[in-house]
Parts: C-alpha cells; structure tokens; sequence
C-alpha cells in the first residue's frame, strides 16, 4: 500500500469524522490531532491555544522520528515535550511531506485505520 493511497485515506478520515473539506490543509489536520492529544474536545480555543495545539501534534508527531520525547503532562493537563534532534533546515515542499509521513505514522501507531489497510501495512512490512 503506497503513500498516496493511505493519504487519501486519512483525508477521507478527517472528512467522514470531521466535515473538514475534501483535501485539508496540513495546519487543520495539526489543529485536529492537537486536540486530541490534549483530550479536550470541541471548545472556543484562544489564538495562543491553537498555537500551543499546533505544538503539540507536531511534537506527538514527529515523536516516532527521533526528534521530541514526551516528558510529562503539567497541572492544566497539557503534554510537554523535550527536543532530542533538531530539525533539519527544510524547504516547504519537503516540510509538507515530512507532516504527511508523520501524520500516517500516526494513524498506524493509533490504529486509525480501517482493519483491512492496518493489515495491508502489517503485511507489507513482512515482506520488507
């Protein structure tokens, strides 16, 4: 199963479950997951709240690629992160597909795909 075809299925994803338009943007799909690591759910967020979100996801998400590590969740219940690796020096585009491969990361670590494409994948990576 290749790249495009499991990003067309997270799209779908945030489409079916979030009514977000046919092809999000990258930072709605960030906000989105934000909240969902933080667990609080549909709320009126601050605009410092949203950036705080946008750290958040991009910090869970770029966890499995060596580069934050959770460390423990403060008084407010937020998630906080150290930095392992900086990021390397990217160019939008490459910025773009990095995002996109972490967000699919994600959605195999959490098992948000459907049963047939998580063992689509489980069955590629024998082969690999």
């Amino acid at each position: 199963m290749n790249e495009a075809l499991l990003w067309n299925k997270v799209e779908l994803f945030f489409v079916e479950n979030f009514d977000t338009e046919k092809h999000p943007s990258i930072d709605t799909l960030l906000y989105l997951i934000g909240i969902q690591e933080l667990g609080t759910g549909k709320q009126n967020y601050s605009k410092d709240d949203k950036i705080n979100l946008l750290h958040i996801a991009v910090c869970r998400l770029l966890e499995p690629f060596g580069y934050y590590k959770f460390t423990h969740y403060d008084e407010d219940g937020y998630p906080h992160f150290i930095e392992l690796h900086a990021l390397p020096e990217l160019k939008a585009n490459e910025q773009q597909l990095l995002m996109k491969k972490a967000i699919i990361q994600y959605f195999i670590d959490e098992k948000l795909f459907d049963q047939e494409t998580l063992e689509a994948i489980d069955k590629q990576m024998d082969i690999i």
